[in-house]
């Protein structure tokens, strides 16, 4: 169970959509094969334009070194994917704090387990830079940016923590007896 999440945040911009976190032509790997998760993860975000720089997973890397992704309004949207959120996760992301998600991606993040969507009501684009280091807590839901000490204040994500701390849908309902094992 995670209540912190500590590292170094990755900074996107409004309307990151599904084929930006992960291309279409990467939608024939199967998470649950473990190769083929670990190489999903190397693709994340990867349809980004090249302004993003550097790249959210360094070339000839399967893993990010970003464990916060910072966004905007809107992240998220386009396609139902589930592979959106496992690519993320996959790539070694813990959360993402954004002022708005598209509703599906949302519950994909809930449903897979791979990450913690976190709501706030501030737009922190402009304000958090690409590699700044950040800490999240999810009991006080607070976003610490640790070059200043600043606090900002996040949304709780109520139920849906303990799910995504259990493994996303399917574990949390083995292990509250919803469904057999």
């Amino acid at each position: 169970m995670a209540s912190k999440i500590s590292g170094k945040a990755y900074v996107v911009a409004d309307n990151i959509d599904t084929d930006q976190i992960i291309p279409a032509q990467y939608l024939n790997l199967v998470p649950t094969i473990p190769e083929e998760y670990d190489t999903l993860g190397s693709h994340a975000l990867c349809g980004l334009p090249d302004s993003y720089d550097p790249p959210f997973v360094p070339e000839g890397r399967m893993k990010t070194p970003y464990a916060v992704i910072i966004g905007g309004t809107n992240f998220g949207c386009g396609s139902s994917r589930e592979h959106a959120p496992i690519a993320l996760g996959a790539a070694g992301a813990r959360a993402i704090v954004a002022q708005s998600y598209a509703r599906i991606f949302f519950r994909n993040c809930i449903a897979t387990g791979e990450l913690y969507p976190v709501d706030m009501d501030q737009r922190l684009c402009e304000k958090v830079k690409t590699g700044d280091d950040v800490e999240l807590d999810l009991d006080t839901n607070t976003l610490t940016l640790l070059a200043t000490g600043e606090v900002i204040p996040t949304r709780p994500l109520g139920d849906a923590k303990g799910v995504i701390d259990d493994g996303g849908l399917f574990e949390h309902a083995r292990k509250t007896g919803m469904i057999d094992r």
